[in-house]
């Protein structure tokens, strides 16, 4: 694996472990300011994310400047063609998701997933974690897992075992052990989608629409639901007549 390819994901793993010392860190601050740290618990883990998913996005993409200079495989899809799995790719993950999502449920796995809840409940209390979530969190992860991970294990070994081993990992980083095979599924969509086209910008566009479109979903929930209800009246009074 390339030197780069491990600082990246030294960088990776830090961001991950930062919270223990970053949000405490905002907070101090905050009092500091002379917040109160308890109105403030959930907008320093807000803060943190938007901090730390930034700078390591930042290191990432300095390290692979050189990489992305010397520009794309010769075997890579063509613009057309790419465009045409990055829009497909996004209902490839969602019916992966879905169906892995059913196993579960049929294996006595809840359905849901607490941290999209908790994520949800931090994007309500600060609006530009969705950044993070739906646009800098997409891009990482596939740049680490899809790039890094899967490309250097695939330079080994075939599709499947490359495929299986960078997506358990990726599975087991949301650290909700319980659905690794939801996750496990959306990381064989996207190194499929990685493999197919030999364009990274593929499989992240997928996951940036799929991303977006999950936390619309759940930001509009009770929305949703009342519109759902208006239609089920206007049904029932159409019928009356």
């Amino acid at each position: 694996m390339k030197k780069e390819y491990w600082i990246i994901l030294i960088a990776y793993i830090a961001m991950q472990l930062s919270s223990l010392f970053g949000v405490p860190l905002v907070l101090l601050a905050a009092d500091a300011l002379g917040q109160n740290p308890e109105n403030m618990q959930i907008l320093a883990v807000a803060y943190w994310l938007v901090i730390s998913f930034t700078i390591t996005l930042i290191i990432t993409l300095l390290l692979l400047r050189k990489e992305m200079k010397r520009g794309l495989d010769r075997d890579a899809s063509s613009i057309a063609g790419s465009v045409g799995w990055a829009i497909g790719g996004i209902f490839l993950a969602l019916i992966a998701q879905a169906t892995a999502a059913s196993i579960e449920n049929l294996i006595g796995i809840e359905m849901g997933s607490e941290n999209t809840q908790q994520i949800i409940r931090i994007i309500e209390a600060s609006p530009i974690v969705i950044l993070i979530s739906s646009v800098i969190g997409p891009i990482l992860e596939e740049i680490v897992f899809r790039k890094v991970i899967f490309g250097s294990l695939h330079k080994r070994f075939n599709f499947f075992l490359s495929a299986l081993i960078s997506s358990v990992i990726f599975a087991l980083a949301h650290f909700e052990p319980e659905h690794v095979l939801l996750y496990s599924a959306m990381g064989f969509t996207f190194a499929f989608l990685y493999v197919k086209t030999k364009r990274i910008i593929v499989p992240i566009f997928a996951h940036v629409a799929m991303n977006t479109f999950v936390a619309v979903v759940q930001l509009n929930q009770d929305n949703m639901q009342k519109w759902l209800k208006e239609m089920e009246n206007m049904q029932s009074f159409i019928s009356f007549f």
